[in-house]
């Protein structure tokens, strides 16, 4: 849901009015994913440094949205999802060795604050790190949620210090948690009729479409 409503949205209005109409619906849902799965202890012992870091600099990065010009950062968006759903349709994938994990994980952790605090996009390369480093399916799914839960939480703080997240914004972000809830049960029961290869290979050709489109528009209002 990160991935698919931040593009959506920033592709029908502007950025910074997509990341704060999200900030509840991904508050709710990232809570629930990453309170569930019995994983926590596990999780926070092996990657801290890197769940620290993706957090901790997500407060100055986003200050970058006070100061510069909003499509340029939504074309960096369109990037980031461009190189997601390119990296993931060819398939590929790397590996982090065990012994490495700590440090390699806070450089990526840097990187994804950085990139989460500029376009509230908080997957990559988070994702990536997480998958390299070989958790499990029931982990990996918890720790993504508990990556996103840190991260929207934090930017939250973010946006609200840097009068971004606004009171109106935050009653319909509010609202929008009812239709989040529903698309995702909806979602769940449409990606049981199609095969995992399939439904992974629509939904990158969709994020990278969207990614896009993202590019182009953001693109036309710099250029024009």
């Amino acid at each position: 849901m990160p991935t698919i409503s931040l593009g959506v949205l920033t592709a029908a209005l502007d950025l910074t009015t997509a990341m704060a109409l999200l900030i509840i619906p991904l508050f709710v849902t990232n809570f629930w994913q990453a309170m569930v799965g019995g994983h926590a202890k596990i999780i926070i012992r092996r990657i801290w440094p890197f769940l620290l870091l993706a957090t901790a600099t997500i407060w100055q990065a986003a200050r970058a949205l006070t100061f510069i010009n909003p499509q340029f950062l939504s074309m960096l968006l369109g990037v980031l999802l461009v190189v997601y759903a390119s990296l993931s349709l060819s398939g590929f994938n790397f590996s982090i060795a065990s012994r490495k994990e700590k440090w390699v994980g806070a450089i990526f952790g840097i990187a994804n604050g950085i990139f989460t605090g500029m376009t509230g996009s908080c997957v990559v390369p988070g994702v990536l790190f997480l998958q390299a480093i070989g958790l499990s399916r029931e982990v990996l799914v918890q720790a993504m949620g508990m990556l996103f839960f840190l991260s929207t939480l934090a930017l939250a703080f973010a946006l609200q210090k840097y009068d971004i997240l606004t009171s109106e914004l935050t009653i319909i972000s509010s609202i929008a948690v009812v239709p989040a809830i529903t698309g995702m049960m909806v979602g769940q029961r449409v990606r049981r009729s199609f095969s995992e290869v399939r439904f992974r290979s629509i939904f990158f050709v969709c994020i990278w479409a969207l990614g896009a489109l993202i590019i182009a528009k953001a693109a036309f209002f710099i250029f024009r």
